[in-house]
């Protein structure tokens, strides 16, 4: 048994410093990078632009109707024979052997009420679509930095578990010397090697959590991750600053969200065509124009001929449709004002909830940061007294594993810490790194 952990602390030594090696010749991805690569290669991010382009489409299809459409047709028919006629002894064909027609048509609607509010209602979708894809977006980037902040944090605790386990084997050694010398018990052998086994066992389990942390974190990004991951000191840094009050976020947070100025515009939309059925009590106006050739003149004697219509039209009944549908696109307003007051109230206690949040997160870093000195300290001198036999093996294995707990208590701490500052900021509309989207692609 003593042989096989004597090749685990190799292993495990030739293990980490091959890591530590690799690691050194391979880039450091940061945070910022993390986030473009996603906004460059998620299809969330690709999605959000191609709802962009469809929606743009979508209003370009309603400002046609404001347009002329021009058509050009032609036709050419085989006959078996040539039909001709001698009008005042000039000879005109009626039917021509080899028939050729064609025709230009221009149609144009003058005056038609009901467009205006169907584009204006295509408009403002338009921008309501642009203002939801940039909240998409930064939807995603917080969602890439809460990954990224729990793969950094998974791998601070695979190195405390890696410290524990050095720990461990310093003690192991020192019992099993105390133990050859007959200065101790053989119980404080196995209880320092169950604390080493454990300690393994811990390094274990870490290890699988990096590697699935890092596989979560790669397929936000769409791409795989060689190096290490830079830890985000100035975010945890303004982390731990004090906030502004809830008074001043709340006005700042209504006014920065996206997907609030999205339920803006889709609610300006819906009044837009909930007036459209009003429109359709007024009469259109639309004018055509035609020009025609043929290479039968018929009696007429003219191959050329063109015409100019103006058209009208006024549905005086309906079948009620148009009431109809006014109640019914009314409503649909009504709906859309009602999910835009309740997203204003939610804002606000998003807003407040992430204060609460972070206020707490800050007093529990304080309270690890206190207890961590404290185990670190109590483990070195721990582990002094047990080399001096001052000391037996399960206080010094119970020193080790407060250490390693605290260790891990203070990591999570303070990556709950940064989580819980992204959060403030996502609630507040601004991106992870605390700048406000601009809407400028908005018109």
């Amino acid at each position: 048994m003593k042989v096989k952990l004597h090749y685990l602390i190799i292993a495990f030594s030739l293990a980490a410093a091959v890591l530590v090696s690799g690691e050194e010749n391979k880039p450091v991805l940061t945070l910022e990078s993390a986030v473009q690569s996603a906004l460059s290669r998620n299809e969330r991010a690709a999605v959000a632009d191609q709802r962009i382009i469809a929606s743009d489409a979508r209003s370009m299809k309603g400002r046609s109707v404001f347009l002329p459409t021009l058509n050009l047709s032609g036709s050419y028919t085989r006959r078996p024979y040539e039909v001709t006629r001698e009008l005042d002894g000039q000879e005109i064909i009626i039917q021509s052997l080899n028939a050729l027609a064609g025709s230009v048509t221009v149609n144009s609607v003058l005056l038609d009420f009901r467009s205006f509010p169907l584009y204006r209602q295509l408009k403002l979708e338009n921008k309501a679509e642009k203002s939801n894809s940039l909240e998409s977006k930064r939807g995603l980037s917080f969602e890439v930095c809460g990954a990224f902040l729990a793969a950094l944090g998974v791998e601070q605790v695979l190195k405390a578990a890696q410290q524990r386990l050095d720990y461990a084997d310093q003690n192991f050694k020192a019992s099993r010397a105390r133990y050859e010398a007959q200065l101790v018990s053989v119980n404080d052998v196995t209880r320092a090697e169950l604390e080493y086994a454990t300690a393994v066992k811990g390094i274990t389990g870490a290890g699988g959590d990096v590697e699935t942390a890092r596989l979560q974190l790669e397929l936000l990004l769409g791409m795989k991750i060689d190096g290490s991951l830079d830890n985000p000191e100035q975010l945890l840094s303004h982390a731990e600053a004090p906030p502004p009050g809830a008074e001043q976020l709340i006005p700042e947070a209504l006014d920065r969200r996206q997907d609030l100025q999205s339920l803006r515009w889709h609610a300006r939309a819906q009044h837009a065509a909930a007036s459209e059925p009003a429109m359709r009590w007024l009469p259109s106006l639309s004018i055509n124009g035609q020009y025609r050739f043929t290479n039968e003149s018929g009696f007429a004697g003219k191959k050329t001929t063109w015409s100019v219509g103006l058209g009208a039209n006024w549905n005086i009944f309906d079948g009620f449709a148009r009431i109809a549908d006014y109640k019914e696109r009314k409503a649909l307003a009504a709906i859309a004002d009602l999910d835009l007051q309740a997203a204003l109230r939610k804002v606000e206690v998003e807003v407040r909830s992430a204060l609460v949040t972070l206020a707490n997160q800050q007093a529990s870093l304080k309270q690890a940061t206190v207890a961590l000195d404290v185990a670190r300290k109590n483990a070195v001198e721990t582990t002094e007294l047990y080399r001096q036999g001052l000391t037996g093996a399960l206080q010094a294995a119970d020193a080790n594993v407060r250490l390693y707990e605290s260790e891990v208590d203070f990591i999570r701490e303070r990556y709950g810490l940064a989580m819980a500052f992204l959060n403030l900021r996502l609630a507040i509309g601004l991106d992870p790194f605390g700048n406000r989207q601009t809407n400028e692609n908005i018109r």
